[in-house]
């Protein structure tokens, strides 16, 4: 029960590593939020632990603003904040990516950690503690071809996790990242644009552990990092890659 009496707002908690990270976050104690731009599988997820669903445009100011309206009308105050929600474009030549899909994959990854902190952040400091948690990438780190705006948008994620930590500290606000490998959830498709074995087994190749991340990978992660037991972890981008940009 390593996160008992916490509680915790999880955006994208509806699939993917966000389900994952709700599953492991009630097992450890916590109450959370499952925010989801999709109404059904926040529903769906939080019915499954016992925890409290939310829909949840993460690009939209007001959606954002009552989303943490929502966490502190039924838990009372939120200690934990997980930026999961995120989106790609499909493999394309960086000048070929449409201008709209540009626009919503970084509304989605980048603007949306803007609007989650200037929804909480002021809670955060009134409380004098808090614990935010970015989903960056290995892609941020190490970037793919034909990738490349979503690379960007990565990237960005990481630094901004840096500074936020280092603005934030004297606050008693802790802000951390993780940077996970390509992973078994429903984006995989997505990232590898031609889903075969074949482009698989090239993917892999550049996986020392050889394998892709799985949600409970990401979740056993996020646990050690935004409980207790990391009081003195801030500023950091833990990788979860099998050895991917060593």
């Amino acid at each position: 029960m390593r996160l008992q009496g916490k509680t915790a707002i999880v955006t994208g908690g509806g699939s993917g590593f966000g389900a994952g990270i709700v599953h492991r976050f009630a097992e450890a104690g916590a109450r959370v939020l499952v925010a989801d731009i999709d109404a059904g599988n926040a529903a769906r997820v939080a019915a499954e632990h016992g925890q409290v669903a939310c829909t949840v445009d993460v690009a939209d100011g007001a959606s954002v603003d009552a989303m943490a309206a929502q966490a502190i009308e039924a838990f009372g105050h939120v200690d934990i904040l997980v930026n999961n929600a995120g989106i790609t474009h499909v493999p394309t030549p960086m000048e070929e990516v449409e201008e709209a899909e540009f626009d919503r994959v970084f509304a989605v990854n980048c603007k949306s950690v803007y609007l989650t902190a200037r929804a909480l952040v002021p809670h955060f400091k009134a409380r004098g503690s808090g614990c935010i948690l970015n989903m960056a990438s290995t892609a941020g780190v190490s970037p793919r071809p034909r990738l490349n705006w979503y690379n960007a948008s990565k990237g960005w994620m990481i630094t901004a996790t840096k500074a936020m930590a280092v603005e934030l500290a004297p606050e008693g606000i802790r802000v951390n990242g993780l940077n996970p490998v390509m992973g078994q959830t429903a984006l995989m498709g997505r990232f590898l644009g031609d889903d075969t074995p074949e482009r698989r087994a090239a993917i892999l190749s550049t996986i020392p552990l050889g394998r892709f991340s799985t949600p409970d990978d990401l979740a056993y992660a996020a646990v050690y990092l935004c409980s207790d037991e990391a009081s003195l972890v801030t500023g950091v981008c833990m990788e979860v890659d099998g050895g991917r940009c060593i």
